[in-house]
């Protein structure tokens, strides 16, 4: 993931930072306490294809 790309990204919902979780291809949104994936290199920023964060799951 291009760190240029990952310091503009936000969050589509709040706006907030976004974490990037290398091993699962993920962006997190900490305060949303959704995941929006990344496939074959892009970042897929739509609210209804991010998956919710199980309450035990580490952000």
């Amino acid at each position: 993931m291009d760190k240029k790309l990952l310091d503009i990204l936000v969050c589509p919902i709040c706006k907030g930072k976004l974490v990037y979780k290398k091993s699962e291809q993920e962006l997190i949104c900490k305060v949303d306490r959704l995941a929006f994936p990344i496939r074959d290199g892009i970042p897929v920023m739509l609210e209804q294809e991010a998956r919710q964060l199980a309450p035990d799951e580490e952000v």
